[in-house]
């Protein structure tokens, strides 16, 4: 957990945010326009080779509307990852870290509001798909996303992890 909570993750606009700034910005484009939906979303990548690097991404959709992102590269000095299955369960630990403290965070931070809640975290995006070589992990993946109370979405819906992070893998 000490990778996801130290240093800083990138937004376009923003620049370099701590995670705390990161809750704070994602409350702040949701109260701006209260009246929409949104999705709040985790999913990571990584690149290939034994020190991989792990861009974790976190996602606000404002459906219909387009939305922001959040990124973190994580890297090991004193970790190895031997073979490629070994580099999907750390993405999906990963995401799955990031999105149980965010979730609780962030319903911590929205209690104080009195309106009913405009935003629902339940995703989780993994790189992995029915179709290839990551086809054999999925149950195992799926499985894993689930019993961290989350739902699922693997490629080709897993936009998060497939597009957004691997852009800085």
């Amino acid at each position: 957990m000490d990778k996801i909570l130290e240093g800083y993750f990138f937004n376009p606009t923003k620049g370099n945010l701590e995670i705390e700034q990161v809750i704070e910005e994602l409350f702040s484009y949701i109260s701006e326009k209260p009246e929409k939906f949104y999705d709040i979303i985790v999913g990571c990548d990584s690149s290939s080779g034994e020190e991989p690097h792990f861009p974790l991404a976190v996602v606000v959709l404002r459906r219909g509307e387009g939305g922001r992102f959040f990124l973190k590269k994580i890297a090991y000095k004193d970790r190895k990852f031997y073979n490629w299955k070994q580099r999907i369960l750390e993405e999906v630990f990963l995401s799955c870290q990031l999105a149980l403290y965010l979730r609780e965070n962030f319903e911590e931070k929205t209690k104080s509001v009195s309106r009913p809640s405009n935003w629902q975290f339940r995703y989780i995006h993994a790189d992995v798909g029915e179709n290839g070589a990551t086809r054999d992990m999925v149950k195992e993946v799926t499985g894993l996303i689930k019993g961290n109370g989350f739902e699922p979405k693997i490629k080709p819906e897993s936009f998060a992890a497939s597009n957004v992070a691997d852009r800085f893998s």
